[in-house]
């Protein structure tokens, strides 16, 4: 009997899975364009207050001609995507599919992209999609990233 009042008092001590923001782990660190200009970069931190977040820059012609801060929020209605873009307003997709390694947001009552998709094949790559409809078309960009070293940490 005491036996199985420990494995209970174990079991109910034990979360059954895991929090949809630790699945993210795996987005955390810094990402370099694979065919963008230096310093075109993509940063994100690792989950701590509910929320992971991160900020992307595009260089060309050694000029950033555009950025964006993002965050993943995870709320009452589970895990929310929020994008600000350079010069466009903020717009929020929510998760429709977290698997090992792989994120699904949407947003169908927005204006392309409706989905953002970030998948990481292995640790030393992250690939990000927008897709949707735009001018009656479907649509989908991908951007393909490898593993660097953060700005600003040793070497």
């Amino acid at each position: 009997m005491r036996a199985l009042a420990a494995c209970v008092m174990v079991l109910a001590a034990t979360p059954l899975t895991a929090a949809p923001l630790d699945e993210l782990g795996w987005l955390a660190g810094c990402w370099t364009a694979e065919r963008g200009d230096s310093g075109s970069a993509e940063m994100w931190m690792a989950a701590a207050g509910a929320s992971v977040l991160g900020m992307s820059r595009t260089v060309r012609s050694g000029r950033t001609v555009a950025h964006e801060f993002m965050q993943i929020v995870d709320g009452a209605d589970g895990l929310t995507f929020i994008a600000m873009p350079s010069a466009k307003a903020p717009a929020s997709f929510r998760a429709i599919r977290v698997e090992p390694r792989r994120v699904v947001f949407e947003n169908p009552d927005k204006d392309f992209p409706q989905r953002g998709i970030y998948e990481s094949p292995d640790d030393a790559t992250l690939i990000g999609h927008i897709e949707g409809r735009h001018d009656g078309r479907d649509r989908r960009v991908d951007f393909t990233m490898k593993r660097a070293a953060c700005p600003g940490s040793a070497r």
